[in-house]
């Protein structure tokens, strides 16, 4: 009988460690990365310099120590917790003899593994591309000096590719398709507004629960799982609010320490969700030690894409988990902060009015007599606003709604208020 099943990768995580850094935490990190991209942590070397190596990002003695273990567990090669250059990489591939891949390769590989519709692959593949762009001075022109495995998946390894030219030229084809699907969004943003749906973006750290609450309010059915990076692509679906008013919620890209900076640049128009949305639902694994670190992570990001002066709700997610009870989380940036379970579906009631409440600070309490010349109007309030009574007079029909002030002011001024 022969056994097909697959055989993982086996890597030695390898960490440098300054002043101000918690490197047990990043690579526990790193090692979950490296479970969802199928692999096996089999070592773990912790340098503690006052900055990475600039030869090798750790010292020499430190080379050979890894060297050794490598030889020992029979490893495939090592990841390293930052980015590398092109001439850390390289020497540390001629002194160790074995595939060296740092950080960001293995999450731009897991990013790959994920992406399911067109745009998210074209988003990979852009930030891939960019990535090999500015490290072909230092590795030559051979991309393919990894072979296969963890870190060479998506844009392909031929000779073609390793051209800069040909580069240049798949970044500029690539950027016109992600230039027409942005359009694409950037229509339907246009219509929601037109249409006066409050939006309400949801973001968090990775694997902080936002596809599975989004599954729990709307019913989406979208994948989730507890990995990190399980879902890549945006989705929105709309839900009703304890008044009544329809609500979208858009799921979003999960943020992480040391995002690639070619991932926030190509997933730009994804991310932009939260700048075009009403509120911000900000969901935060409670049961996670380093939660307070994973906000601050959070709040970087949205600085980073210049997303500022939303109303923020944060959810304090996994509250089912005994874990949560030992952890002491506030965020000053935040409107109000609520414990929910996604998984569960508790503690949304709360929540829910908080939405509510905030949305109606853009509305405006009315109570008019709309002429029956003037009833195409009805239909926009009960659409677009929260009715609270209505009367049929003689004169026209008695409304006492919360409408968008927009609408409000027109039809006050059609009216002749």
């Amino acid at each position: 009988m022969i056994d097909t099943k697959e055989i993982k990768e086996r890597y030695i995580l390898v960490g440098v460690e300054t002043g101000d850094s918690t490197m047990e935490a990043s690579l526990a990190e790193l090692a979950d990365l490296l479970a969802t991209a199928d692999g096996e942590v089999v070592g773990t070397i912790i340098q503690r310099l006052e900055s990475p190596d600039s030869a090798t990002y750790i010292g020499s003695g430190k080379v050979e120590e890894v060297k050794r273990l490598v030889e020992e567990t029979g490893a495939t090669g090592i990841i390293t917790d930052d980015e590398l250059s092109p001439a850390q990489m390289k020497n540390l591939e001629d002194a160790l003899g074995c595939k060296v891949i740092d950080r960001t390769t293995l999450i731009l590989d897991i990013f790959a593994k994920h992406a399911v519709t067109n745009e998210g692959k074209i988003q990979v593949l852009m930030a891939q591309l960019k990535y090999r762009q500015k490290r072909l001075m230092g590795l030559g022109t051979d991309l393919s000096r990894l072979g296969g495995g963890i870190g060479t998946r998506g844009p392909g390894e031929s000779k073609l590719e390793s051209d800069r030219r040909a580069i240049r030229d798949r970044i500029s084809r690539l950027n016109s398709e992600l230039k027409e699907i942005e359009n694409n969004r950037n229509t339907a943003r246009k219509k929601r507004s037109k249409n006066s749906v409050p939006v309400a973006a949801i973001v968090g750290y990775t694997n902080a629960g936002k596809s599975t609450l989004l599954n729990s309010l709307t019913g989406a059915g979208i994948y989730a799982e507890n990995k990190l990076f399980a879902t890549l692509d945006p989705t929105t679906r709309s839900a009703e609010l304890p008044n009544g008013e329809e609500i979208l919620f858009t799921d979003t890209v999960g943020f992480i320490n040391k995002l690639p900076h070619n991932l926030v640049e190509a997933f730009k128009s994804t991310l932009l969700e939260a700048e075009y949305a009403d509120i911000i639902i900000h969901v935060v694994d409670s049961s996670s030690p380093h939660a307070d670190e994973q906000m601050k992570v959070v709040y970087s990001t949205l600085n980073e894409l210049g997303i500022k002066g939303k109303p923020i709700i944060t959810l304090l997610n996994k509250c089912d988990k005994p874990e949560s009870n030992n952890n002491i989380i506030r965020d000053p940036y935040a409107d109000a902060v609520f414990k929910i379970s996604a998984k569960e579906a508790t503690g949304f009631e709360p929540f829910l009015n908080k939405i509510t409440d905030i949305l109606r600070e853009r509305m405006e309490l009315v109570e008019i007599i709309l002429p029956y010349s003037m009833a195409s109007y009805e239909a926009r309030v009960r659409d677009e606003g929260e009715l609270i009574s209505e009367e049929y007079l003689e004169n026209g029909i008695k409304i006492k709604a919360y409408l968008p002030k927009a609408l409000a002011g027109k039809i006050k001024k059609d009216i002749g208020l």
